[in-house]
Formats: structure tokens, sequence, C-alpha cells
């Protein structure tokens, strides 16, 4: 049994319950995790939480909420005071029209860490500020210990070293902006991180929720899954777009997956599937529409995404959607940017690039898989054809300058999805690098030609949306120019 004070410390007269459940005819509320049940003006209410049902009822006897019972806060009886005060102050309650509560925001870090979906928000204190601390400590562990083991793989060459000095210099250019894009990350209010999707490692993702929302109309939701050579993703990448995206009336989930050496290929598709699922399974609970999400990726993410979904797809025709956490055709789109999508393309291509070929075809589990995690090649195989249909809408996004993935492999894949009857579009940005659709150019402000794109997709038919994007400001100018140039000049990507 728990307390009011226990589950919602920060109360507010008169009372009311915050719960993002919903209420059944008979008047109890059902939530995803615990659900907040506050104070009662002429008393203290508690909450009796079934963990195996999820069931939120108040306990027999005690005073309940007026939420619960249907009645509206000009029910409430008045306060028993002589004071000509109180009670003016408790008419002004009386005739305040309550609130509308806004479902994707209540929660908690606790309820959210331990698997729950829903909860009261969070609230900012010294003990959050040390719980962010310890927690981006324990991160930067986990990243540098998979650095150091991955140091063995590589060994020193001259290649190698060559783009690690390059990749030190670039960041060091842009970290002005990461910084702020940092706080952003570890202190904003709509920014939920490290939620558990999983049980393997790293099995974690951020929710990005819109700030501001105006009614309870279920937002669309984009599924980002961030890049790294298949060896430094991480979620954290995926903050700038999220934010942007939030912006914008969207709620953004960025994944994090296993990297090698943690895990090769085979373990990133499974967990980024498995978080998929995740998604599916839980997202009304935070305003999301199901009818609305589209998965996304950049780099190899778009790779790993292209695979999780195309192997989805088989699956389907293979042992049917009942036994699948979740459906290919459930998602509304496929947004790919800067992927590449025919492994043994890719090979020599890597190892020109300082991604050598043993460390590559470690990854992918030896030269025998790569037909097998090569989406473009999946697509095509006589096999697939009863799989083409379940596939969304996929749009991919590619700059002409890119020399990491060069853009060929977009064209090429679109061109596979479409010979095979899929609906596919392939968008190309002239002069535009491997990091400048996705760093250089939020990072610089103003307009932003592949988030315009991005948002055409996930507002496509939404007229209202539409014009809400057309009204949104501009993103801010995060460093000067020089710095951008010189990043650019500098980039090993």
């Amino acid at each position: 049994m728990l307390s009011s004070e226990d589950v919602f410390k920060n109360t507010v007269l008169p009372s009311r319950v915050i719960s993002t459940g919903v209420k059944s005819p008979d008047g109890v509320h059902w939530a995803h995790g615990l659900a907040c049940h506050i104070h009662e003006i002429n008393g203290t209410s508690e909450v009796e939480v079934d963990a195996a049902s999820k069931m939120q009822k108040p306990l027999p006897g005690r005073g309940v909420s007026s939420r619960s019972t249907g009645r509206g806060l000009n029910d409430i009886p008045r306060l028993q005071s002589d004071s000509a005060a109180e009670i003016n102050r408790h008419q002004h309650w009386r005739h305040r029209p309550p609130p509308r509560p806004r479902k994707w925001l209540l929660r908690t870090v606790s309820d959210i860490s331990q698997g729950g979906m829903v909860g009261p928000r969070r609230q900012h204190s010294l003990q959050e500020f040390q719980n962010d601390i310890h927690h981006a400590a324990a991160e930067t562990y986990l990243i540098t210990r998979l650095a150091l083991t991955l140091l063995r793989y590589l060994g020193v060459g001259t290649r190698w070293l060559s783009r690690l000095a390059q990749l030190y210099l670039y960041a060091l250019f842009l970290s002005p902006g990461f910084i702020q894009v940092g706080f952003d990350y570890y202190f904003s209010k709509n920014i939920h991180r490290s939620i558990v999707y999983g049980d393997q490692p790293r099995n974690r993702l951020d929710l990005y929720m819109p700030l501001y929302c105006d009614d309870d109309t279920p937002k669309p939701v984009v599924i980002f899954v961030t890049g790294g050579a298949w060896i430094i993703g991480y979620k954290g990448w995926g903050s700038l777009l999220g934010q942007q995206l939030s912006d914008h009336d969207i709620i953004v989930i960025c994944l994090d997956y296993r990297n090698f050496p943690q895990g090769s290929v085979g373990d990133m598709v499974t967990d980024i599937s498995t978080g998929i699922g995740y998604v599916f399974q839980n997202i009304t609970h935070f305003g999301g529409d199901p009818n609305r999400v589209f998965l996304a990726g950049q780099s190899a993410g778009s790779h790993l995404a292209a695979c999780a979904l195309v192997k989805q797809a088989q699956k389907e025709v293979l042992d049917g959607p009942s036994n699948l956490s979740w459906s290919s055709c459930q998602l509304r789109g496929f947004i790919a940017i800067s992927g590449g999508y025919n492994l043994p393309k890719l090979v020599d291509h890597f190892n020109e690039r300082g991604l050598y070929r043993s460390i590559f075809l470690s990854v992918m589990e030896g030269e025998e898989s790569l037909p097998l995690f090569s989406p473009e090649l999946l697509v095509l195989s006589p096999s697939f054809r009863e799989s083409v249909p379940l596939l969304p809408p996929i749009a991919l996004f590619h700059g002409t300058a890119d020399c990491s993935i060069l853009c060929e492999a977009s064209v090429t894949f679109g061109n596979a999805l479409r010979s095979v009857g899929a609906k596919a579009t392939t968008t190309l940005y002239a002069q535009k690098t491997h990091t400048d659709l996705f760093l250089q150019d939020p990072l610089r402000g103003g307009p932003d030609k592949l988030l315009d794109d991005i948002l055409a997709v996930v507002h496509e038919g939404d007229e209202k949306a539409k014009t809400g994007d057309a009204m949104t400001m501009k993103g801010r100018r995060f460093l000067p120019e020089i710095l951008l140039q010189l990043a650019r000049k500098i980039s090993p990507f």
C-alpha cells in the first residue's frame, strides 16, 4: 500500500487525480505503471496499486478524488474555516477551470527505468541532478571500456591513426555546439533518458516529448536509430534531431543498441527490432498515435533499421504476424539518411576509409553473412516477393559529396525497391557530405532542407501540422560559420 505522499509529493489544492491511465465505466483507472493519487481537501486519500494487473483504485472506506468519482471542482465541499480570506481563496479555486492534463508529460524517471511507461512528471532537484551525473559517468565508462576493447581489434595503423586525429579535431571544432546540445539533452524537461526496452546490454531508449501541447490529439512518432559505423553508435547522437522534431509536435524515440565488439550485426538488428516492438506496445501511454509511427535511421543506423524492417516483413510471411511483437505494415513510413544497403559493395570502400576489412567482416559475422544483412540484396531475392506489399513507403536521403558512403548506395537501393513494386523515393542533396545533413546544417541554424523533407514525410496529409511547421521558428545557430567550415574540412567522415 502506498500513500499519496509516497508517489506524488508536489500536491496542490484543491485536489485532483493526475492519471495517465484510461478510466473504465466503473471508475477504475488502468495504468501501465504506478499512477499518482493526490490529497483531498478534507484529508488524505491513499492508493492501492495492484502490481499484477496495474489497476489503481481508492481504498474502501477512504475519501476518493473528484476525478475518480466523476465530480468536478464545483462539487468539492467548502473549506471549514471562519476566515473570510480562506473562504474567498476557496471560492477562487472552486470557479477556476481545471487545467487539461498532459498525459505524455506525466511520468518519473524511476518508473520508466524500471520498465513502467507512465507516472507523474519528474521533479528537478539536487538528488535528480546527482542521479544525472551518475548516469552520465556510467555511460562514459561504458563507452570508454568499449573503445579500449575496440583498440585491441584495431591495433595500430597509420590510416586508422590519421582518422582518429581527424576525428579529434573535428569534435574539437564542433565542441561549443556539442556542449549546448548536451546541456539540453541532460536538463531539458521534455527529454527522458535511458528507458529500458529489453533485457540485453544497452537496451535503452531516449524519449523526446513535445514541450508544449495544445490539445490531446495523439502525436506522430519517429523511432530513430543512430549511426556510428556499427562501433561507436549511441542514442545520444540523435539528440539534435530529436529536439528539432519535438519542437514540431512530434514524439521522438532514439534507440540504443549493442555495438561491436559487444555484439555483432545480428545482435544489433535484434535489439532494434525489440525496441520497435516495445514502442508499439507502449507508445499510446505517452499520447503517441500508433497509426503514425515512422522508422528512421542515419548512416549505419539506416542500414540496421532497413535490415530490421526487411527481416520483419520476411518473418511475417514465414511465421505469421500473430507471433511477432510488431508488423512492418504498422509503420507509416521509413526514413533512411546516408545509409549503405549492399554490404559486399562496401567492404573495399570501407577498408580504404580506415574501417579495415578484417574488422568489418567481424562486425558482419563473416563474409558469407554479407548478403544476409544487405537490404538491397534481400529485397531483390525471389523469396522476398510475397513480403514486398508489407513494406511501408520508404524515403531515402543522401548527400552527393558523401565520401563515407557514396550516394549511389541510396540510388541503387531505391531502384531495387521500385523494381519489385515497393513505394520508394530518393532525394539527393547537392554538395552535402556525410555529416553536413546530420550535424553541420542543424548546428548552423536557419533553414534546414533535410528537416523540412522529414517533416513533409511525417506530416503528409496533415494540413494543420504543415501550417504549424511553416510558422515554427527556424533553429538557432550553435556555432560561428568559421568553426563549421573548419570542421567540414577536417571531417574524417
